[in-house]
């Protein structure tokens, strides 16, 4: 790897979906200094829709994601001269399987690679199974190159958050960012990220150099607080407390992360310079399931002009009339976007109207069950009636359901397998564990001033001067928000209580709970 430092691991993401840009990965490992490139491939959605498809093909069709071949096979003749490892999750249901044909590719080309594979996700014969979290693949790369072990908490928790880090790519180089318009160039080439890690878990978060994109304390509390779901970061490993973390500009484009972490009864106290708290794992992990819901179709008009919502209803009542509603457990009507009061264009007041059903049975969703009474409805409908001649979403298609739960860690064997050394090497699961807390903290602010004695105010959209950033985790969703200046965050820990978000929510808010916490060191709040 030339240059790199032995103090220092320097770790590359070079994805965060199926959907990210295939040459990075190849970019990475010919430009960069590094040495490991982790791909996360994995979400809810590829998961699901892997395992289904595992399950209806009896296990004839290959389902592990290919676009991870079309990314690493550019990249493999420099993975191989600079000798960088790469660790990735894009086996999906078939992992032993993308590894036979990465095998035969890595010959093919004629190159020294060797290639292991870890199985054992897949439990109890489920549809669908838990899979190893894009955050735990910079994990294990750092617990491979500096030897540590379970025993070695404060090292993992780093290691924990500095994956969470870089896990969605170029989500903390200024992708995603409600602080866009503050990006440098032209964005279109935003660079990747990298850890720079040291022997006792402290570590800097940089980027690829020469690209768009930026690394600052803004982009890095935005990636921080996407898809978390309390202070307590859970992990198989490790338990991180995100409550008193700091992040500091050490220099342009490169982050210090101190993960001092807040003090509690079960905080394992740490003395070291990196100060670092911890908990200990919890005996379950999360295993996701999934299950055939049924069959699903969508059909789409068109409103213009005046008297919206009179259109809309009227459409959707004879809609509601044509269909019958008995053989459908969903049917849903949705107006999307809204006309301006003097709209410059016919095209600036056209909205989309959408209707969609899901059913136990495909035969209730074919064309002339669903589509034809919703397009024959047209000549006794609303003025200007149009619906949407791309009928391709209309035709019944499998839909999956998706939910989490929890699973002891004695019950998931995994094992590490490498063909070339004729190794199969079991990964115990932790012993020394705490129960998982399944309701963590949530409170208003102690001491919320009066919003008046802020001085003068006038109606603004609230991301005039806060960020945010949303995500998801299962059945549950987050959005974290942060201010940019210190002086403005009294006022926002005593503007954004619960009521305020349910009131922002307005009609999205069903009324389930909201759990809300505060990240002082970084002007934040968490809600969930």
């Amino acid at each position: 790897m030339g240059s790199l430092s032995d103090l220092k691991l320097r770790i590359a993401s070079a994805s965060g979906s199926a959907t990210d840009r295939r040459f990075g990965f190849a970019d990475l490992a010919k430009t960069e200094d590094v040495g490991y490139i982790v791909r996360d491939w994995m979400s809810e959605y590829n998961m699901t829709t892997r395992g289904g498809a595992k399950v209806n093909s009896s296990g004839a069709s290959d389902e592990f994601e290919d676009s991870f071949l079309e990314a690493i096979l550019p990249a493999l003749p420099h993975l191989a001269a600079r000798h960088i490892k790469v660790a990735v999750n894009a086996g999906a249901s078939d992992t032993e399987k993308l590894h036979d044909i990465l095998v035969d590719k890595i010959k093919d080309a004629g190159l020294d690679l060797k290639v292991a594979w870890v199985g054992g996700d897949e439990v109890m014969d489920l549809v669908e199974s838990a899979a190893k979290e894009g955050n735990e693949l910079k994990s294990l790369t750092t617990v491979y190159h500096f030897g540590w072990e379970r025993g070695n908490l404060e090292q993992l928790a780093h290691a924990l958050v500095a994956g969470h880090f870089i896990e969605c790519s170029t989500y903390v180089t200024g992708g995603n960012f409600s602080g866009f318009k503050s990006l440098p160039g032209n964005s279109t080439n935003l660079g990747f990220p990298i850890v720079e890690m040291g022997q006792n878990g402290e570590f800097d978060v940089t980027m690829q150099k020469d690209r768009d994109g930026m690394v600052t304390v803004d982009t890095c509390k935005a990636q921080l607080l996407y898809e978390i779901q309390g202070p307590l970061y859970y992990n198989s490993d490790v338990v991180a407390v995100l409550g008193n973390i700091k992040i500091e500009q050490r220099a342009e484009n490169r982050v210090w992360v101190d993960c001092h972490l807040q003090q509690g009864p079960q905080l394992i106290l740490c003395s070291h310079v990196s100060n670092v708290g911890y908990l200990k794992p919890p005996p379950t992990t999360k295993v996701g399931i999934t299950a055939s819901g049924g069959f699903q179709a969508e059909a789409h008009y068109f409103l213009c002009g005046l008297d919206m919502e009179e259109k809309a209803r009227l459409l959707e009542n004879q809609i509601r009339a044509a269909l019958g509603q008995k053989k459908y457990h969903c049917l849903k009507f949705r107006t999307n976007g809204r006309c301006p009061v003097d709209p410059k264009s016919q095209d600036a007041a056209t909205v989309d109207f959408r209707i969609l059903a899901q059913a136990k049975n495909e035969e209730d969703l074919v064309t002339a069950k669903f589509l034809r009474p919703i397009t024959d409805t047209i000549m006794q409908s609303y003025p200007g009636a149009t619906f949407a001649v791309d009928a391709r979403q209309a035709a019944p298609r499998p839909y999956y359901e998706y939910w989490v739960s929890l699973l002891s860690q004695s019950n998931v064997k995994h094992v590490c397998h490498i063909p070339a050394e004729n190794l199969d090497i079991p990964i115990a699961p932790p012993t020394d564990t705490q129960d998982f807390l399944h309701s963590q903290s949530t409170y208003e602010t102690a001491n919320p001033r009066d919003l008046s004695t802020f001085g003068p105010t006038e109606r603004v959209p609230l991301g005039y001067v806060v960020h945010a950033r949303s995500g998801d985790k299962g059945s549950d969703c987050n959005v974290g928000f942060f201010v940019r200046n210190a002086d403005e965050y009294e006022w926002f820990q005593s503007i954004l209580t619960i009521d305020k978000i349910r009131q922002l929510l307005n009609e999205d808010d069903t009324g389930k709970p909201i759990f809300r916490f505060e990240l002082a060191n970084i002007w934040g709040r968490q809600l969930l």
